[in-house]
């Protein structure tokens, strides 16, 4: 018999990213069982990219080959963002594996594939991070259609089990071997210049605005007035040429730039330094000119010489706005940090007495558009809780920390989650390829026009017909809205090749994708004449003049620009 087909979509395994790396350990997890055929799916990779072949498992980029067509892609935000998400890729690459089970582990608005046809096919699971209330309505409409719905925190699992009991929470998966308590600690602090008596305050971010910096930094300052005899240091582990201006917050709020340590990486000789900032392209100890800048997710340090990082930090402190698990929280707890979380969202998990956490106090603002719930937290809180840590003796310090790592051991290491997740696809049943044969049979069988149209919108309609080309259907992305915004009483249909359907079915403003027939090109059939009724009241056909057909009547209805 062969072995159970499961295809994998997340960002790359290679991405320094929480997705990259949760998909990295769930694959290695999975493909070293030995009981699956696994195929991963790479956002933000080309679909035959030559490197995709180094891996053990079959990878599949999920972006086109094609370089004009990303070319058209990078001059559309919209169409470009669904790209990064796999819209104009995971067609492709289902038809070609034929899965068993298909896997989505993203935000949610980049899991909205459940109207396809192959979502009832196979068996979908989707594993998404859901961070604020109200949830999305997306969200509840996904898991509508979803059996194995998945979560990262057990917030959104309490905010949907009303309405969707088929919700569960599968904490995103922590490689808990790389990251421990050093017993060289103090050696390594001392090569980066850190004194035995100053109290390091850590935080391990993407230098993202729902990172709340600016509370950190008041909390930060606020201890350090009220605590005058603690020699306190703020280690912000970031890239600072994107998101917050710390330079500027530094200068705005009067904070001396000496008490804010960051890290430097060369990718040269691919070491660390840890230092007050000092702008970006420094000269490396290596001999490298310009060569170091802070951390990012392209160019930084490995986890190796993260655990080195975590190690030199008396506590952690995680202040956000919202999150879908917050990874180096739990990445803080396996190196024996007591953390200090928002408690809001992921938060929840992470701040109770038995994960070796404190909760951080905030208040509740709204984000401007979403109406969606975030936290702004308490720069007092902060600065109570760092007193609490800083004062509390070292075997008592030392104990809340061993409690942390084995609350990280026990529900996100690696070996947990992977065999929650190997009992779930163990019960999930084999799609036999007679069902994907007859499944493309099926559409290729022959379909007239009346059995694609509603009954119920005639002299409604407005016909948008592209034979075949990709970049053209990508374009049409970012003209769609804009005329539906001119016929707002009409139902827009899309006639393309149906392989080309994932590119556009996304849009919001499509009332129905429909297949291509060259007969929609007889703008006067379909438009109607004074004896006979048409089946649309106009017909856009943008890839033909009106030099070869008299593509331009519209029944009169046109609205010009």
């Amino acid at each position: 018999m062969r072995k159970k087909r499961v295809l994998i979509h997340s960002n790359f395994c290679r991405a320094f990213t929480g997705f990259g790396k949760h998909k990295k350990n769930i694959l290695r997890y999975l493909f070293n069982t030995g009981k699956y055929e696994i195929i991963e799916l790479a956002n933000g990779r080309k679909y035959d990219e030559p490197s995709n072949s180094l891996l053990p498992w079959k990878c599949l980029g999920s972006l086109p080959n094609d370089r004009s067509i990303l070319a058209q892609l990078s001059n559309d935000p919209g169409a470009q963002k669904l790209a990064g998400y796999g819209f104009y890729g995971i067609d492709k690459a289902v038809q070609e594996t034929r899965p068993d089970v298909y896997i989505g582990i993203e935000d949610i608005w980049g899991l909205d594939f459940w109207k396809k046809d192959w979502w009832k096919i196979l068996t979908p699971m989707v594993w998404t991070t859901l961070d604020s209330l109200p949830i999305l309505p997306q969200a509840f409409e996904v898991a509508s259609k979803t059996e194995d719905f998945y979560v990262w925190a057990s917030f959104a699992e309490k905010a949907m089990k009303g309405k969707q009991s088929n919700v569960n929470t599968l904490h995103g998966s922590i490689d808990t071997s790389t990251f421990f308590p050093l017993k060289n600690r103090d050696e390594i602090r001392l090569k980066n210049g850190i004194a035995p008596n100053e109290f390091i305050i850590g935080f391990v971010f993407r230098n993202q605005l729902r990172k709340s910096v600016p509370n950190l930094l008041d909390g930060f300052m606020e201890f350090r007035k009220q605590n005058p005899s603690v020699n306190a240091k703020l280690l912000l582990h970031t890239h600072w040429s994107e998101g917050w201006d710390i330079p500027r917050m530094l200068e705005e709020k009067n904070i001396p730039p000496q008490l804010i340590l960051t890290t430097y990486y060369c990718p040269r000789c691919g070491q660390y330094e840890i230092k007050p900032f000092q702008g970006q392209g420094l000269d490396c100890n290596c001999g490298a000119r310009k060569s170091q800048s802070t951390t990012n997710i392209s160019q930084g340090v490995n986890e190796i010489q993260l655990n080195e990082i975590y190690n030199m930090m008396d506590v952690y402190c995680h202040p956000f706005t919202s999150g879908g698990q917050e990874i180096p929280i739990q990445e803080a707890k396996l190196c024996g940090l007591i953390t200090l979380v928002t408690d809001y969202s992921c938060g929840e998990d992470h701040c109770t007495p038995e994960s070796g956490g404190f909760p951080l106090e905030w208040a509740e603002y709204r984000e401007p558009g979403t109406q969606f719930i975030k936290a702004s937290t308490y720069p007092s809180s902060i600065a109570k809780q760092l007193k609490k840590v800083s004062k509390m003796k070292p075997e008592k310090r030392r104990a809340l920390g061993e409690k942390a790592r084995k609350f990280v051991e026990k529900n996100y290491s690696v070996e947990a989650v992977g065999k929650k997740l190997e009992e779930i696809l163990d019960a999930m049943p084999f799609v036999e390829d007679e069902k994907w044969e007859k499944s493309e049979e099926s559409e290729d069988s022959p379909v007239t026009i009346m059995d694609v149209l509603d009954k119920d919108d005639a002299g409604k309609r407005i016909l948008i017909a592209i034979p075949g080309a990709l970049a053209d259907v990508i374009l049409m992305n970012s003209l769609i809205g804009n005329m539906k915004k001119k016929y707002p009483e009409y139902n827009l249909y899309f006639a393309t090749d149906p392989r080309l359907f994932s590119a556009i079915d996304s849009h919001p403003d499509i009332h129905k994708l429909i297949p291509f027939h060259p007969f929609f090109e007889n703008v006067i059939e379909m438009e109607g004449t004074p004896d006979k009724e048409g089946l649309f009241e106009a017909v856009f056909i943008p890839h033909v003049t009106t030099q070869k057909i008299p593509c331009y009547t519209h029944n009169g209805i046109d609205n010009l620009q």
